[in-house]
């Protein structure tokens, strides 16, 4: 994030972030909230000047001697993002029920994509969210607290 940050000018970038999400994790005898990395391995950048963009990031990348893994998102990836984790690039805990073996989200950002759960781990209390984006993900983690079970 500092190298493209310091690198690409603020005409060819106006913004460089990652996205991170919450979840609960028990240690020391009591659950604690922890911060992650959503997509690890990767830098969103946010653009209005595509070209420049890309003509900044390869006289970088060829510089550096690296190979150019710009991949462009699509609208209706990026339109699912902005609902499920806000300006904020962050994706907040939900919580909710299961009522005859189907999940009801009732608090959090997950409430209303039921239907994009693909797994629910009660244990560690966390969901994992079908997404379209890109081959290598298939589904993103995404802390979910079940409080009741019917």
């Amino acid at each position: 994030m500092t190298l493209c940050k310091n690198t690409l000018s603020h005409r060819a970038v106006q913004n460089v972030f990652i996205f991170t999400y919450d979840r609960l994790r028990r240690f020391e005898g009591a659950w604690h909230l922890e911060r992650k990395l959503l997509f690890p391995s990767h830098v969103f950048l946010e653009s209005e000047n595509e070209d420049l963009l890309l003509e900044e990031f390869q006289k970088w990348s060829v510089a550096e001697k690296q190979e150019n893994p710009l991949i462009q998102m699509k609208k209706e990836e990026e339109q699912f993002l902005r609902i499920l984790c806000g300006t904020e690039h962050h994706l907040k805990i939900s919580r909710g029920i299961i009522c005859k073996g189907v999940a009801h989200i009732t608090e959090g950002p997950l409430k209303g994509m039921e239907n994009r759960i693909c797994k629910i781990d009660r244990h560690k209390r966390l969901a994992q969210i079908t997404i379209t984006m890109r081959s290598d993900y298939g589904s993103i983690p995404a802390g979910l607290e079940i409080t009741e079970k019917e």
